[in-house]
């Protein structure tokens, strides 16, 4: 280092600044050269420091440079025996076998067991990676069908979309109510006979499947058919207006359920089943109790046995009486709904399991209060029975 050199000069300068000082104010003059006597025993104790840190920086170079050759030597080394490793063929079987067989027994484990297993692993490497390449792109491919497919939601819950195309081709002979499904016949058949095609019976459904609230399995579900009536357009028949048929939401704990919205008549659950007549269920005019209706209820199953069940439910119900709208915007009460208060329902039912399938009696009631002006009360009420019998594994005997 070049301090040798410096100090003089440093010093000099330090001399000169000393003397101009004490020419300038004599009265201090014995104060300057006591701080120009301490000087130079400042400057030695720095000049000891700074060469103290020189050596310790030279100290803490050196074991770098050694720990970075030894890494060095150690990485050349790994480097060499790499391809040596890479090019070895795998063990036998049998080896493979009693080497894993050393490695389980800590009494007798060979300490080289370990690196036997080097090679193959080192062999397959490029095996699982090709096969790792392919699980990916099989992965991909079918994610991307799985979108191309799904049915999207604007939330996080599933989604499940149903539906039917029904093409109906129907022939009547007599007055009916309604030509393309009818419920009843109103007049003789002598010059009424007539024929056509109709798809205003195709029905489109969704379901919604939510998160769990309190415990329980949340869901939803609609569906609608486009048998709401005809547009008042040229060929208007062939233009079926979209219609509302139910729409609920479920709430399914273990043994109770919670269900609120517009559905099926509960406690008369069971409906002819006919692709001839969808958009209205069959019989509706010879004593099948149905009706798409608001309503809230409550189901509780309880377990009588391994192959028995017993099921209550209960409910309140918007209070109808099968009357047309008086007006087709504008909503108005109806008698049921003049009584101010809402239409109980019931139902009982007991099941039990024969030839895998369930045997099933039911039994309800039901009850409404109608007020058809000028104090002309009505009581509305109906029982009903229902039943499914199995008498095959494949034949069901069924009946309300």
């Amino acid at each position: 280092m070049k301090l040798g050199n410096v100090l003089p000069d440093w010093m000099g300068k330090a001399g000169l600044a000393v003397l101009f000082l004490g020419s300038v104010a004599s009265w201090s003059q014995q104060s300057s050269q006591q701080a120009t006597a301490s000087a130079p025993e400042a400057t030695a104790s720095a000049i000891r420091e700074l060469q103290q840190q020189v050596n310790e920086l030279r100290s803490a170079m050196a074991e770098l440079r050694a720990e970075s050759e030894r890494y060095r030597a150690e990485n050349a080394e790994l480097r060499h025996e790499l391809p040596s490793i890479a090019s070895a063929p795998a063990p036998p079987a049998s080896a493979r076998s009693q080497d894993s067989y050393q490695l389980g027994s800590p009494a007798t484990a060979d300490p080289a067991a370990p690196q036997s297993v080097q090679p193959s692993r080192a062999a397959s490497l490029e095996d699982r990676v090709a096969s790792l390449e392919e699980s990916t792109q099989l992965v991909n491919s079918k994610v991307d069908d799985q979108y191309q497919t799904k049915v999207e939601s604007a939330s996080k819950y599933r989604v499940r979309l149903s539906g039917i195309v029904l093409l109906n081709l129907f022939g009547n002979r007599g007055a009916t109510d309604n030509q393309d499904f009818p419920s009843y016949v109103t007049g003789p058949s002598t010059g009424t006979a007539n024929v056509g095609a109709t798809m205003r019976q195709s029905e489109i459904g969704l379901e919604v499947f939510g998160p769990t609230l309190a415990g329980a399995k949340t869901s939803a579900s609609l569906q609608a058919d486009f048998a709401g009536g005809f547009p008042g357009t040229w060929n208007g028949v062939d233009s079926g207006i979209f219609r509302l048929r139910t729409a609920s939401m479920r709430m399914d704990w273990k043994n109770t359920s919670l269900v609120m919205g517009q559905d099926n008549a509960f406690f008369s659950p069971l409906t002819p089943t006919s692709f001839a007549s969808l958009a209205i269920p069959a019989l509706n005019y010879a004593g099948n109790l149905w009706a798409w209706t608001p309503q809230v209820r409550v189901e509780h199953r309880f377990t009588l046995s391994d192959d028995q069940s017993l099921l209550l439910q209960g409910g309140i119900m918007d209070n109808l009486t099968g009357e047309f709208p008086r007006d087709s915007y504008f909503r108005v009460p109806g008698p049921g709904e003049l009584s101010r208060q809402p239409a109980y329902a019931v139902r009982a039912a007991w099941t039990h399991t024969l030839f895998g399938q369930p045997l099933t009696f039911g039994a309800a009631g039901y009850y409404s209060r109608q007020d058809w002006l000028f104090e002309h009360y009505v009581d509305g009420w109906a029982g009903m029975a229902d039943w499914q019998i199995p008498l095959a594994p494949r034949v069901t005997f069924s009946g309300e």
